[in-house]
């Protein structure tokens, strides 16, 4: 049978999200992680669903992209097609091609999950390195210390906090209070938390938020920011250790993100918080 790529509907959303959470297992490194797409549903479910492409066969979801930007996709392949050569072509095809409405022309980038034959189709085909990426982990089979701080789990009365914390840990974020609303609302938040951290004066000074994929399978911070006015206190290791609890909490297996590997400062502080640095990933660039 064909391969065929297509764009979920908004009702198709759930269960492109069910697909990627049966991939999610600690031995095999996820390129995109279920809170991705529970992260993206801050912009609303009809834009979320126009950011996704799955790729099927026989009515089979082989592999699920997301485009977190216009010119950027992100691929998670289902762990027996990682070398399927004809699932492969397809994906590779579609990604270096405009006019099949997955990437624009010009410059554009493609993360893949590692050893997927798709990437070296795509450097046959001229793409190169791209941006560097640090994945940080942290196994959760042991107690986790303590935050040190107040940390209190987000509801609708502390979201202008929270997306106050946002906007100010990230100088181009666009997080709303709308925009939290309509990510709580949606079904990937079931099994997430936004926390957000105090300091002694109960002012709010840090944020993450965390996604479970469920039972012994490997949670994701998705994202995690420190105030500007409140930066180089100790509060990004203490939002990480409480997202880790919290995350233990929910089961998962271990809890994990992924990095720029130019931003020192996070890579820092998750690390103090004791995720382990994991070998560095490069998304794949074509040039303009």
């Amino acid at each position: 049978m064909a391969i065929t790529m297509s764009t979920p509907t908004v009702d198709e959303l759930h269960s492109t999200v069910g697909v990627l959470t049966d991939w999610q297992h600690d031995d095999r490194p996820a390129q995109l992680h279920p809170g991705d797409i529970g992260w993206f549903r801050r912009f609303g479910a009809e834009r979320t669903a126009a950011a996704v492409r799955t790729w099927n066969r026989a009515g089979e979801v082989l592999a699920v992209g997301l485009l977190d930007g216009p010119d950027v996709l992100r691929l998670q392949i289902a762990p027996k097609a990682l070398h399927d050569e004809e699932l492969a072509r397809q994906v590779a095809e579609d990604a270096a091609s405009p006019r099949h409405g997955v990437l624009p022309e010009g410059e554009a980038y493609v993360a893949t999950p590692p050893g997927a034959l798709v990437r070296d189709l795509l450097v046959r085909h001229d793409w190169e390195d791209g941006d560097a990426w640090t994945p940080l982990r942290r196994e959760l089979g042991e107690p986790v210390p303590e935050p040190g701080v107040h940390v209190e789990v987000v509801g609708p009365e502390q979201a202008p906090e929270r997306t106050a914390v946002q906007r100010s840990a990230f100088a181009n974020s666009t997080f709303t209070d709308e925009r939290w609303h309509s990510m709580a609302a949606a079904a990937p938040y079931a099994a997430a938390r936004c926390l957000l951290a105090r300091n002694d004066r109960g002012e709010p000074v840090a944020a993450a938020t965390v996604w479970s994929a469920g039972e012994d399978r490997p949670g994701l911070i998705e994202p995690m920011g420190v105030h500007a006015d409140h930066r180089g206190l100790g509060y990004g290791r203490a939002i990480v250790l409480a997202a880790a609890r919290t995350l233990q909490e929910l089961g998962s297996s271990n809890v994990g993100v992924c990095t720029p590997s130019s931003n020192a400062a996070a890579i820092a502080a998750y690390r103090s918080a004791g995720l382990r640095r994991l070998p560095e990933l490069r998304d794949l660039r074509r040039r303009a």
